[in-house]
């Protein structure tokens, strides 16, 4: 499907504009929402075509500028050591309200978008699973996918590295697809199985899927991309959106 992807919004938060990058198909008609959440780098290239695949699968897609409050309007951190540097401690400075804020914000706007069709649900890598987990609280969230997400087990995200996002794991009213590597060092086996159980005990409903790949396999640079990988998780995020936003899988 041909897309539009050179779009953005510049929307209100409570801790001032926030830009969104917007992608969505060229042609007429109202589509699912989706907010994808991105890594610590914010709106990298992989992370635009991304957005660009899911736009052309049939969403509306809006990718926020995670850390807004701190950096100008565009900014992109570098997949090297200050950039990494840079986003881990944005992600650890910024506010957990802030993010949630955020996330309200981006799901007013889509909701409200005339492309979209109202129906909501939430996509991430990373920082941006975690993200889109925890946005997923949200009740008009039908669904949210989310890959090697971070900080969930640790109950790090955020400033004071104290987030609440799997004690409330309760409210999630959706559906969620969690997608793990089991060679990834940030979130390690007894990380997953805390995550797991605390969905269990939640009578959370959900689709658990782990895979022998590093952190980041879907990032389409650097060493630990895995092409094949990637094609088969894009394939499982389509099914499970098609079915859970009642589009045709």
């Amino acid at each position: 499907m041909i897309i539009l992807s050179d779009e953005t919004a510049d929307i209100p938060t409570p801790s001032g504009m926030m830009r969104m990058h917007v992608f969505r198909p060229a042609i007429a008609g109202r589509f699912p929402g989706l907010v994808l959440f991105s890594e610590i780098y914010q709106v990298t290239a992989p992370i635009r075509r991304l957005a660009a695949m899911m736009a052309g699968l049939g969403h509306v897609v809006c990718v926020p500028e995670v850390y807004h409050e701190y950096e100008p309007a565009g900014t992109v951190l570098a997949y090297d050591k200050p950039g990494t540097d840079r986003g881990n401690f944005l992600k650890h400075e910024k506010p957990l309200a802030g993010y949630d804020h955020d996330a309200r914000a981006a799901l007013d706007w889509l909701e409200s978008c005339p492309h979209c069709t109202g129906a909501l649900a939430t996509m991430g890598v990373c920082l941006g699973g975690h993200l889109a987990f925890r946005a997923a609280l949200d009740p008009r969230v039908r669904a949210t996918v989310c890959f090697y997400a971070t900080d969930i087990h640790a109950h790090s995200l955020g400033h004071g590295k104290c987030d609440d996002t799997l004690a409330r794991v309760g409210e999630m009213k959706g559906e969620a697809l969690l997608v793990w590597g089991r060679q990834d060092p940030h979130v390690p086996f007894a990380g997953r199985q805390m995550i797991r159980e605390a969905l269990e005990q939640a009578g959370t409903r959900y689709e658990w899927h782990e895979f022998n790949a590093q952190h980041a396999f879907l990032r389409d640079e650097g060493h630990r991309y895995d092409s094949a990988l990637f094609l088969q998780c894009m394939d499982m995020a389509r099914t499970f959106l098609g079915r859970t936003m009642h589009l045709s899988a």
